[in-house]
């Protein structure tokens, strides 16, 4: 029976291996083909883990040549706004939603899910159409457009957050005089603030690596966002590969520093609320 546990776990952690291997070679692939010049990247040193003339001028070319820093600052601007406003409307909508009951609250719950559903390119035409007649594109405008990925699930998590603190922490604050924004404020968000960090956080990502929004709307290079930057790495004839590996390493940085630094939090964020006590 040992031998037979034995024989399992180790069948088991070859697959976890196995998996963590795929998930994590094409990063350390990219972080060895931004060290490689042109020829090694395409020559017969394409597939060397350790390149053989180590350079680090395409480093060099992204930083300085081709403004990829003017990205990451329009990025984290256009991140971090959608970031707050989204977290303050979920809580709202989502602390409406847990507290009141109210006729079609669960079609309405199912609506916000489905429209997270809708493909960006359904809804990308409208879009452009409404800030075109607006003034709004080429600007940071485009943090509004941003919610219908970010939003939908920020009130889901927000929602089961909610669900989970106990209404007589309320009644208790009312009886003591507490309006409800009084509430909501000091009572009950700081009770939720898990979810409320995990919302932030996934909204944050979500935001810097969205793509279609920024490039159909701003046009202009001084709003474009690290993705839409990384994109126009490439000449009449070619993609500069080393110069996409380079600035993909660079701009992952921010978020692979976010998800180590706050990983218990994004977990506890997630599962708290999955069991029902």
């Amino acid at each position: 029976m040992n031998l037979l546990k034995k024989r399992s776990s180790l069948v088991v952690m070859f697959f976890v291996f196995l998996f963590l291997f795929a998930t994590i070679f094409p990063f350390f692939w990219i972080f060895v083909t931004s060290f490689k010049t042109s020829g090694e990247i395409f020559g017969e040193g394409a597939f060397r883990l350790i390149p053989e003339n180590p350079t680090l001028k395409n480093y060099i070319s992204i930083l300085f040549e081709k403004g990829i820093l003017g990205a990451i600052k329009t990025s984290f601007i256009v991140s971090t706004i959608t970031t707050l406003y989204v977290v303050i409307v979920a809580t709202l909508t989502a602390f409406a939603i847990s507290r009141f009951n109210f006729r079609g609250k669960n079609f309405f719950l199912g609506l916000v899910l489905a429209v997270s559903m809708f493909p960006q390119m359904i809804i990308i035409g409208p879009i452009y159409n409404l800030f075109l007649e607006l003034g709004l594109t080429n600007s940071y405008a485009i943090v509004l457009p941003y919610s219908t990925i970010t939003l939908p699930i920020a009130i889901w998590i927000l929602v089961t957050h909610f669900n989970q603190i106990p209404l007589a922490l309320e009644e208790a604050a009312k009886m003591d005089g507490a309006t409800p924004m009084q509430t909501l404020i000091k009572i009950i968000f700081p009770l939720a603030a898990p979810g409320v960090f995990t919302t932030a956080i996934i909204t944050f990502i979500s935001a810097w690596n969205e793509f279609l929004l920024t490039i159909t709307l701003n046009s202009e290079k001084e709003y474009h966002t690290v993705p839409v930057a990384i994109s126009f790495l490439r000449t009449q004839f070619e993609i500069l590969w080393g110069e996409v590996a380079a600035a993909t390493t660079i701009v992952t940085i921010p978020t692979l520093i976010i998800v180590l630094a706050f990983q218990k939090q994004i977990v506890s964020g997630l599962s708290s609320g999955a069991v029902k006590e």
